[in-house]
């Protein structure tokens, strides 16, 4: 079992800074592969990035890319999302999940955080 928790959201101009965190517990964290996801109301959650169970492989979507950064930081069991440059339409809910593989589908992670609020203005 692994329970996740986010922090790191808020409300921000346009053009600013954010960086998210999910603790994660459990001393199994460094065997889980982690996704970052992000809902916007009235719209159907979508993957943002990913990274490996060491951290040497990551994946972004195309809306993020040379934006934002995934890191992992196992020996505090916590995953982080850099987000710079950030735009009004980043604004969403986002959550972090631990699968056994990092993928862009919601469906192959066993676990997910509550999520926290970014709200991007213009």
């Amino acid at each position: 079992q692994v329970r996740l928790v986010e922090s790191g959201g808020g409300l921000v101009q346009a053009g600013g800074s954010l960086r998210l965190s999910c603790a994660a517990s459990g001393r199994t964290f460094s065997m889980y592969g982690m996704g970052w996801f992000r809902q916007a109301p009235g719209k159907e959650r979508e993957f943002v990035a990913s990274i490996n169970w060491s951290g040497g492989s990551t994946y972004y979507a195309d809306s993020v890319k040379g934006r934002f950064t995934i890191s992992r930081d196992n020996t505090k069991n916590t995953v982080y999302l850099q987000m710079n440059s950030l735009k009004p339409e980043d604004t969403a809910v986002y959550s972090c999940a631990a699968g056994r593989l990092a993928s862009v589908s919601t469906t192959l992670y066993d676990y997910w955080g509550q999520g926290t609020q970014v709200t991007v203005s213009s």
